[in-house]
Parts: C-alpha cells; sequence; structure tokens
C-alpha cells in the first residue's frame, strides 16, 4: 500500500548545487534522495522538498515528503536511508502522514538563520558556514533597519528573479540578531520567501552595519521594487534552513 512519508533532514550543502534537480547536473540533495528511494522501491520515486535551497546553502530541518510502498517500519526505512547517504546528508526523522500532506504547499512558515564572522581574524574552523566580515559591524543600527523590513510588503527590492511572474509580496513576523564571540546570527522568519531573500537582505542589512547605507533608507528601498537599490547578495555559505512550520494536526494520519 501506498505512504505518504514525511522526512526532516540536515545537509551541508557546500559541494552541491542546491536542493533542486536540474537537467545538467545529478549534484543535488533532491537527487541523491530520489535515487536511493526509487532503488529501494524498485521505481522512480520523487521526492518533494518544503523549498529549493541555493547551491551552497545548508539545512538544519529541511521538510521533505515522498510516496512508497514500504512493507517494513518508517524507523526501518530511515535507517536503509542513512545508510546509503554521504556523510553530509542525514534523515532526522521520517514518518507516515496524511496523504494529503505536501511538504511545500501545506507549509505555513520557515525560519533561515544568517550567519556572520565579524573579525579581523579570519574564521578557520568556522569558514564553510559563516560569510567572514572584516569591518566593525553596527549592529544596532542593522536592528533599526530590520524593524522596517517586518511584517507584510511587496519585496521585489530583495529578488533576484528578474523575470518574477508571481506575486512578490510576503511577510516577515519576525528578524533577530543573536551576537555571541564573532559571531552574528540573524534569523528570519515568515510566512516565505523569495529567490535569494534572504541572502539579499542579509547583505544590505550589513552594508547598513558597515555605515554605507542608512536605517532610514530602507523604507525607499522596500518601496522602489527595484533590485539595484538593495545591497549585495551575501554568499550561500551563511544561510541555513532552521526550521519549517505546518498546522498543528495537518500532517496526521
Amino acid at each position: 500500500m501506498m505512504k505518504n512519508y514525511k522526512m526532516i533532514l540536515a545537509y551541508d550543502g557546500g559541494r552541491y548545487n542546491g536542493w533542486q534537480k536540474q537537467g545538467n547536473t545529478d549534484n543535488t540533495i533532491q537527487e541523491k534522495l530520489e535515487g536511493i528511494l526509487s532503488a529501494l522501491a524498485g521505481c522512480p520515486i520523487e521526492v518533494y522538498g518544503s523549498g529549493r535551497t541555493d547551491a551552497g546553502t545548508h539545512a538544519y530541518g529541511q521538510v521533505a515528503n515522498f510516496h512508497m510502498d514500504w512493507k517494513g517500519t518508517a524507523e526501518e526505512l530511515m535507517d536503509c536511508i542513512n545508510e546509503k547517504l554521504p556523510e553530509d546528508i542525514a534523515l532526522l526523522s521520517l514518518e507516515v502522514v496524511h496523504p494529503r500532506f505536501h511538504s511545500r504547499l501545506s507549509a505555513k512558515g520557515k525560519i533561515y538563520e544568517y550567519t556572520i564572522w565579524n573579525s579581523k581574524k579570519p574564521p578557520v574552523f568556522h569558514r564553510k558556514y559563516v560569510f567572514w566580515c572584516e569591518k566593525p559591524l553596527n549592529v544596532t543600527k542593522m536592528q533599526e533597519a530590520s524593524k522596517v523590513l517586518m511584517g507584510e510588503h511587496d519585496f521585489k527590492s530583495f529578488c533576484a528573479n528578474k523575470r518574477m511572474k508571481k506575486s512578490t509580496v510576503r511577510k516577515i513576523y519576525k528578524i533577530q540578531f543573536h551576537c555571541e564571540d564573532d559571531k552574528i546570527t540573524i534569523s528570519y522568519h515568515g510566512n516565505g520567501f523569495l529567490y535569494q531573500m534572504i541572502r539579499i537582505l542579509t547583505g544590505t542589512l550589513i552594508e547598513v552595519g558597515e555605515g554605507k547605507k542608512d536605517p532610514k533608507e530602507m523604507k525607499a528601498v522596500l518601496g522602489a521594487l527595484d533590485r539595484e537599490q538593495a545591497g549585495f547578495t551575501a554568499p550561500s555559505k551563511g544561510l541555513a534552513l532552521k526550521e519549517v512550520f505546518y498546522e498543528e494536526g495537518q500532517d496526521e494520519k
């Protein structure tokens, strides 16, 4: 009998070309999973992710689902998958859920984290997971600018897809800063994010922290609906998908 499985997985995206499978490469997270599951099932299995993380972006709590006829328990299936996955991808949980549950279409919100290494000293042991910014950042000004970004807005200025035909309106519930030693972690909680939106938001906030932009400019940047008005796109290696949210009971069998 075909069952709908929900998985939560973590991965180091450093050596992959993003989540989504592509025609010109098989080096994506989705394809690694589909290859293993299809071999186990003896037929093609399609995996649906909650979002398409960019090349080099990491995940602590990516959610995906797939339909499969498996005779054993979900725990046995998870063990089989983990045995075959490379060491930089891991299944954290696997469960049978409601047939209509869809990891992307059912999602109500996501939290992403971006980590900056703010020091003149290189981040030797963190270099694969942070953006190194040598110039001291004024976090207070960055926080002031971030307040303008919270709420529901048209974030077209922060979207890398200039040909975007769908709505660019999104809602950010919360932007939080956590500073620990040389690390500054910015957490973004929203109902959804546009292509490279968080990396552009972060690049813009970094420019505020460096004094290149004034916090008062953020309203004008938002209102311009023009990518050229926002800051640079921060590198993908500092970004990680932290958590995906669903309505309570939405995934129950």
